[in-house]
């Protein structure tokens, strides 16, 4: 059996380069609006259109895929993203550079079915771990390679925009060419958010603030780092420290899981995850240890989706878990959307050091809320622990077939007056064996059964007996 990277060659490819370009382009974007003495708001509302475009290109993907297949679909949407992100390079409208990225956004996001749904169709089930492991690892290998690449370019020129566009243009032709089996279409996911909200509250609730965090530190890091005085090349080396943090305590956060319940984990990252980013908001800022707390940031923040997203797993049935990634990809989205929203106006007001003051708001009122609903929990368990079914009164007493709607009412009070010929009623009739103790009745010989009398009862003859009484 070939092993996943062999077999999926060309899918992982693809997804290098597009994320590349995508990780590219978003810092991109950063570091030129901040050069540019926009208003953080607007810096914001990129970044916020690009998950709100993710959101809405879920549904847009599914009905795309259905119609033309998932190769087609694949190149329909590179192309349009291709020109969206050299739309950049001639217009300097805000309005429509916000436009642009909503459409990047939906785009990327067919792109992303179309890859994710092969990989999981197409892998066998003793590899498909070790296939999405690899694919996680190439989107951040990308992701980490985009970054890099735009210390390449520190005039922030025309010269970043060619190349996001030439990796968006050249993802196309490995999957083009790829000879591995076009996957099924795609089916209808249900998205029922309050049901699977009800079910794994913990998990979502990670998802939704933990989402904020991230969407924060990729959109805004980039503007921070270069407030605090970083030069784009070292704006690179920053953003790389964390997302390869974040890389590689994967592997080791997984297989802890896997020994500490995952609600507890959730809680300790998230507290030590709120100590760190007040400590970043609090402490002066200084280039050397600014690498060092990014990298323990990366490593707490960049592990709570993982770890939630198998929480909420564990919490449902396997008939419903289509439905439910309909849901955790909303929920990230919408908390991906709002997060740099609310941050960039708050370093607009307070300064940029609030950046990180509103991610320990999100860690410390996630905190609160995991410990709220932890609680719940164990309470309605311990609740509904201690009501244990026990047989009472009615359940035990000749009185509760009276109870039973299909039971004649007359028949039972019948029977209870009239109580049919029985061990009892032969316990009140002497015993004809010529003994002297005829008047005391034996309890042993009324209990007794002669095998053969036991043999003559006929079934329909009591049945018609009881009909009768």
């Amino acid at each position: 059996m070939d092993s996943p990277l062999r077999s999926f060659a060309s899918l992982y490819s693809t997804t290098f380069l597009m994320v590349l370009a995508a990780g590219l382009l978003t810092t991109y974007l950063g570091l030129s609006l901040t050069n540019m003495d926009v208003p953080q708001i607007w810096i914001g509302g990129m970044m916020s259109a690009y998950y709100i475009g993710l959101v809405c290109g879920s549904k847009v993907g599914h009905k795309l895929i259905a119609q033309v297949g998932h190769i087609r679909a694949f190149v329909a949407c590179a192309g349009i993203v291709t020109a969206s992100a050299l739309g950049h390079a001639l217009i300097d409208n805000l309005t429509v550079w916000l436009i642009l990225r909503l459409v990047v956004g939906m785009g990327m996001m067919c792109q992303y079915m179309v890859l994710e749904s092969w990989l999981n169709e197409q892998s066998e089930t003793n590899q498909r771990g070790t296939v999405f492991a690899s694919y996680m690892i190439v989107s951040y290998l990308g992701l980490m390679a985009g970054q890099g690449a735009i210390s390449l370019y520190p005039e922030l020129g025309i010269e970043p925009l060619l190349l996001i566009a030439i990796c968006f243009a050249l993802c196309i032709v490995p999957i083009s060419i790829t000879r591995r089996i076009h996957p099924e279409p795609l089916t209808p996911a249900p998205l029922k958010m309050g049901h699977f909200w009800q079910r794994a509250p913990q998990a979502l609730s990670t998802i939704a603030l933990g989402s904020m965090i991230v969407g924060c530190f990729y959109g805004l890091a980039p503007s921070y780092a270069t407030a605090k005085g970083i030069d784009p090349e070292h704006v690179a080396m920053y953003m790389s420290c964390t997302i390869l943090a974040g890389l590689l305590a994967q592997w080791p956060m997984g297989k802890l899981s896997d020994i500490i319940s995952r609600s507890l984990l959730i809680r300790i990252n998230c507290t030590l995850l709120g100590i760190l980013v007040l400590i970043i908001t609090l402490v002066p800022f200084h280039t050397v240890y600014s690498l060092i707390l990014t990298s323990l940031f990366g490593i707490l923040a960049f592990t709570l989706y993982p770890l939630a997203t198998a929480l909420a797993n564990s919490r449902v049935e396997q008939h419903e878990r289509v439905g439910l990634s309909a849901t955790i990809l909303v929920t990230f989205g919408i908390g991906a959307s709002i997060g740099p929203l609310i941050a960039s106006g708050l370093m607009q007001v307070m300064g940029d050091q609030m950046l990180y003051g509103f991610m320990a708001i999100c860690s410390f009122t996630l905190l609160a809320r995991l410990i709220w609903v932890n609680q719940r929990q164990k309470a309605e368990q311990h609740s509904k622990g201690d009501y244990v079914m026990a047989g009472g009164d009615l359940v035990s007493s000749p009185l509760a077939a009276s109870l039973d709607p299909r039971v004649n009412v007359e028949m039972v009070n019948e029977q209870m007056i009239f109580p049919a010929q029985d061990a009892f009623d032969r316990l009140d009739e002497p015993l004809d064996d010529g003994s002297e103790d005829d008047e005391q009745p034996d309890y042993d010989s009324a209990y007794a059964h002669d095998d053969e009398d036991t043999a003559d009862i006929d079934l329909e003859d009591v049945d018609n007996e009881i009909r009768r009484r």
